[in-house]
């Protein structure tokens, strides 16, 4: 049974296909098109279908459209329409805010619109395809012949969060700017099974409150709130009985007063200012709400299930600093968060609710996030003669990439299939010795990023706790570590202002070639760690292709290129 996962509501649309249980392929929409998160400067086009993640994933396969059983659509629209517009939201769009009464005045006068594109979704499936695609996708039409299924945007985030957990048992928490009328949702897994135990609907919710001091900072809400966790460290919490007096929570209920931003911390930052000493404790204070509130909340889900572990997914769940702090002080044994833990990882939680329920299994374990492109040897060599590129094939490629890596060099690393999710894993990284205390600096301005901003180490599993407190496994880069204090003069790349470090533990058996060159890196060095961070330049995704691993490779600072068994270098200057 093939099922089709696909995210398009609101941001990172995005495709995942599952057979039997098993993930085939992920992918988001921004690795083909180059149009970071899906936003393109397009009224309403973010609801436009991932179609070159679609043809990606049948293209894994092996299958076209019609092979596919079920389709699974991460957002139920008929949650939102009324008796009096379903009958017509399928033929008739409201193409101006007169169209369509504003029932609350939270709506949007455009929610119309939204919800319209969203039901016709099938028909823009079967149809909507461009021309260089249209082959894999001709045959369909909007009845089918796969059976089509909306599924509630939380109830995907979810499963997503628990189905591919290696619990069978776990309270569930979803946390994210808003789905149809949720923002938060509370479950209990067992099983296949998600019972729904409880909610906060919009327009109350963390995310979105977020969001507002996202934007208020001078930063591009829904895509920018990692930059004001970065931010936190570097403040004091003094604005933090301000943002308390507007939550208040009750059970697992919580209510959000709406505040006058300007009142409670003056002006908003224009984008590009300079940062002021009171933006700092801006973002401080934020962070220390969004902590104490969702580890409040936790607790009540901890006393309502009676679970040792607990499953997070939402954009909220990318806090990689909240969740430590729910690791750490929270009453769960265990902690599991989706890596692709955004709205992207709705795809694949939609497809895996659908192919459970229906084939009463679970699905596989999501112990690795590498669903993407992978291109071989052939490929990539055919590649770089076709554009007269200079190149040499490396013999033992992680022993001389290490070689390069302790000699100082930057390197970009581009091996194996890509990952799914915001994170970049060692698929697609630009890789760095963290012993130089100017790395991060120098990461920052070929990355074209603010100079607050962290890098993150990678490390071997087996070595993590040596380097980093309490570390056991963490592949995802979710949760932040204290440095232990006599390695942070080793590593100082990597140690942020508050002495932690958001870290990435690599396992052999998961990619046997970048757990082999951070260990040779450490027999050149006594360090096995790496400095990992994502291989693309600002305003751009992380890359997916060859050609787009050389375009960012000749259009930054980077020092080489390692892809696939191949490596390019600059000129000396």
């Amino acid at each position: 049974m093939l099922t089709l996962g696909l995210n398009a509501a609101f941001h990172d649309p995005s495709a995942c296909l599952v057979e039997n249980g098993h993930i085939v392929a992920a992918a988001e929409e921004e690795r083909f098109t180059h149009v970071k998160h899906g936003k393109r400067p397009i009224p309403f086009s973010t609801y436009e279908l991932p179609f070159h993640a679609i043809d990606y994933c049948l293209r894994e396969a092996a299958v076209k459209l019609t092979d596919v059983d079920h389709v699974a659509y991460a957002f139920d629209p008929w949650q939102r329409l009324d008796e009096r517009y379903r009958a017509s939201a399928t033929i008739r769009l409201p193409l101006e805010p007169s169209a369509r009464e504003v029932a609350e005045e939270w709506e949007s006068p455009w929610d119309g619109l939204f919800l319209s594109s969203i039901v016709n979704a099938p028909r823009h499936l079967a149809g909507g395809a461009p021309h260089h695609l249209a082959e894999r996708f001709r045959g369909a039409t909007a009845s089918g012949p796969y059976q089509w299924h909306w599924i509630d945007h939380h109830t995907a985030h979810a499963a997503s969060a628990f189905l591919v957990s290696p619990f069978d048992e776990a309270a569930v928490m979803t946390l994210d700017g808003r789905g149809e009328i949720l923002t938060t949702g509370y479950y209990r897994g067992s099983g296949i099974e998600l019972e729904r135990i409880g909610g906060v609907s919009f327009p109350h919710s963390l995310g979105l409150l977020y969001e507002q001091v996202t934007a208020h900072l001078g930063f591009l809400h829904s895509s920018d709130e990692y930059k004001v966790m970065a931010l936190a460290s570097f403040g004091r919490p003094r604005y933090r009985e301000r943002l308390e007096e507007l939550i208040r929570v009750n059970e697992m209920d919580y209510e959000i007063s709406p505040a006058d931003l300007t009142h409670l911390f003056g002006s908003a930052r224009r984008r590009g200012e300079p940062l002021e000493e009171r933006h700092y404790d801006i973002a401080r204070s934020l962070q220390e709400v969004l902590e104490a509130t969702v580890l409040e909340l936790a607790c009540r889900l901890h006393d309502a299930t009676g679970a040792s572990n607990l499953c997070l997914a939402g954009g909220v769940a990318l806090n990689c600093v909240m969740n430590a702090r729910l690791r750490d002080c929270g009453p769960f044994d265990r902690i599991w968060v989706q890596p692709a833990a955004g709205d992207a990882g709705t795809a694949l939680g939609a497809a895996v609710w659908v192919d459970a329920s229906l084939r009463g299994e679970r699905p596989q374990e999501m112990d690795h996030a590498y669903f993407g492109p992978s291109f071989d040897d052939a490929t990539i060599e055919a590649f770089l003669c076709h554009g007269k590129l200079a190149y040499r094939r490396l013999g033992d490629v992680a022993e001389e990439t290490a070689d390069l890596l302790a000699a100082g060099k930057i390197i970009g690393w581009f091996q194996g299939r890509m990952e799914f999710g915001p994170r970049a894993l060692g698929a697609r990284s630009i890789l760095a010795s963290p012993c130089d205390p100017t790395m991060q600096a120098r990461l920052n301005e070929i990355k074209d990023r603010e100079d607050f901003r962290p890098v993150a180490p990678a490390v071997v599993e087996e070595a993590a706790g040596d380097w980093f407190v309490s570390a056991g496994s963490s592949p995802f880069m979710l949760f932040v570590h204290d440095v232990q204090p006599d390695r942070a003069d080793d590593i100082p790349a990597v140690r942020h202002v508050d002495g932690t470090a958001r870290i990435q533990t690599v396992r052999r058996d998961y990619h046997p070639l970048y757990h082999d060159l951070i260990a040779a890196f450490g027999r050149r060095t006594g360090v096995p760690v790496l400095v990992n961070t994502s291989f693309n330049t600002r305003g751009e995704p992380i890359v997916c292709t060859p050609r787009d691993a050389v375009e960012s490779f000749w259009t930054s600072p980077l020092d080489a290129l390692v892809i696939g068994s191949f490596l390019l270098e600059k000129p000396v200057q």
